[in-house]
């Protein structure tokens, strides 16, 4: 293959993927109490994309811990939260879904003999890996050469990292024109777009199309129902750029 054939396909996960409702901020207040000894009374919002490093340092100054101790509370936290993720592992199979389309998308992505599928996202890597099993999804994707917020809490900065591990594996040179991003929210936009990546975003999350378009979403999905929406807007955005 050269290297315009092959194609590094970057998933978010949550809301893009799946859904996990309140398990994650259920998470983030046992943490929360565990570490600082109270109850956290404001918690991180829901379905920003935010890396999870950041969302946790966000949640200790909005609940009143001085800047001086985050440096110190900020790593415990973040790692407990894998901990207490596994923990709720039967939840997540139970109250969590699965975002419709989702595993057509991810079968006829992962079948296609040029596309490199892997994900991008704000979970730390076993938080990830936790929520990918527990729906069997895990399979569609090479998550070694993934990225996650236990690279690096600068979301952008993921992409050149996927590119570098996927460069590694196959020899080919990702680069814009051949990495794509499809995710839901802002976070996945700024990625892409500081990062390196074409994006393609999908209305299955808190963001709406419109927004994300002003953002700066190349192209934007009601869903990844129809894959050969999916598919065409793939070929679209890695167009040969000669």
């Amino acid at each position: 293959m050269t290297d315009a054939q092959q194609t590094l396909i970057l998933w978010d996960i949550d809301r893009t993927l799946l859904y996990v409702g309140d398990i994650d901020r259920q998470v983030y207040r046992e943490t929360f109490a565990e570490v600082v000894g109270r109850p956290a009374k404001r918690l991180p919002a829901r379905g920003t994309g935010v890396t999870m490093p950041l969302a946790v340092r966000s949640l200790l100054l909005d609940n009143g811990v001085a800047e001086e101790a985050v440096a110190d509370l900020l790593p415990r936290m973040v790692e407990l939260l894998p901990e207490r993720l596994a923990a709720h592992a039967d939840d997540l199979r139970r109250d969590g879904h699965l975002m419709p389309g989702a595993v057509v998308a991810l079968e006829a992505v992962r079948a296609h003999g040029n596309w490199v599928p892997t994900a991008v996202t704000g979970n730390l890597k076993p938080n990830a890996l936790l929520k990918l099993s527990a729906f069997k999804l895990d399979t569609y994707l090479e998550t070694e050469i993934g990225a996650y917020a236990s690279d690096d809490d600068h979301r952008p900065a993921l992409v050149g990292i996927a590119q570098k591990r996927a460069q590694a594996k196959y020899g080919t040179v990702f680069t814009h024109d051949n990495t794509v991003i499809i995710g839901d929210s802002l976070e996945d936009v700024r990625t892409g777009l500081e990062g390196g990546a074409s994006v393609i975003g999908v209305t299955s999350g808190k963001t709406t199309g419109a927004e994300l378009v002003a953002a700066g979403a190349d192209i934007v999905l009601d869903s990844l129902e129809d894959f050969s929406k999916l598919q065409a807007s793939i070929e679209r955005v890695t167009v040969r750029r000669d």
